[in-house]
Parts: structure tokens; sequence; C-alpha cells
């Protein structure tokens, strides 16, 4: 099992909505039973709560399900999931920092735009986060650039097919 890890700071807007995208994105290529997604966010603010509401019209809006709840990064992730995946520098070098507690850390690190082509192209590196300015839609369409990308990655990297079987 492939175990990636959306974070962002207050885990509410932009990683519960990777994680969702992501798992939509997996479940379409019939790859459940091949890799699992969750979320998580730097800052303790909203451990338990749900994903903002603009978060989760988004979402509807895409037709993607989500119903997770808020929760915090720990050490153990770096050692339990294989991606962890950032939405923005801050949370890039919050990551890497908490990685080096975590004993025998095997997660690699990443910004998701590293994987967005549009991004690539239009030399965006971070994506916003909506909390106070909105730009969900916007969001949306960066997070969804980013984790087609990663999924492409992740098939490749691990020689998975599109029906959730390993490649020959």
């Amino acid at each position: 099992m492939i175990r990636v890890l959306f974070v962002c700071l207050g885990n509410i807007c932009r990683s519960p909505m990777a994680e969702a995208v992501f798992l939509h994105l997996v479940e379409n290529a019939g790859l459940k039973n091949e890799i699992e997604v969750d979320s998580a966010g730097t800052g303790d603010w909203f451990i338990g709560a749900p994903a903002h509401e603009e978060t989760r019209a988004t979402l509807r809006a895409n037709e993607i399900e989500f119903v997770g709840c808020g929760r915090q990064i720990r050490a153990a992730d770096f050692n339990d999931f294989d991606y962890i995946i950032t939405m923005d520098n801050e949370n890039l070098a919050n990551a890497r920092a908490l990685s080096s507690d975590a004993k025998n850390a095997k997660a690699h690190i990443a910004p998701l735009l590293e994987y967005s082509l549009e991004a690539k192209a239009n030399g965006i590196i971070e994506v916003p986060d909506p909390y106070l300015v909105g730009g969900f839609d916007r969001v949306y369409q960066l997070v969804d650039s980013g984790c087609r990308g990663l999924l492409e990655e992740i098939r490749r990297e691990h020689g998975i097919s599109i029906i959730g079987k390993s490649a020959p």
C-alpha cells in the first residue's frame, strides 16, 4: 500500500481539498486498494473540525465527496507515509523540520505543484491559502493539476497500471 499525506497550515482548506481530489482520482483509476490518502495541518487550531465550508462547496461543485476532519501532522507520519505533499513553502519547511524528529523517516517530502505541468509553465510554486482571501476555485484548479501529476508520478515510480495491477 502506497500512502500519501497532504499538508497545509490548518488542515481545513487546501490539504483536505487535495486529499479529496486525489482520492477521487485514485478511485476513478481503480487504485483504491493500492493507494491510501490522508491530510493534516502543521498547526493545531482545527483539530477535529470539518473542512472549511468553501472547500466543501468547491468539492461538491466538482462532484467530489469529503467527510474528513482536521488533524495535526505528527512525527510518526514520516514513517507511516511514503509521500508527504505540502501546499506552500512554509508547510514544506515545517514538514522538513518535523521530519528530523522522526526516527528512520522514509517519506518523500515535496510541494504539490512540483507535479503540476500547468503550475510549472506559469511559474507558480505554491498553492495559495484561500482561508482569508478566497479564491477556492483557483485553488481547486491548482490542486487538481498537482494531484493528477502526482498520481502519474506514483504510477510510474511504482509500476502501477491504471486498472490497479502492477505493470509487467
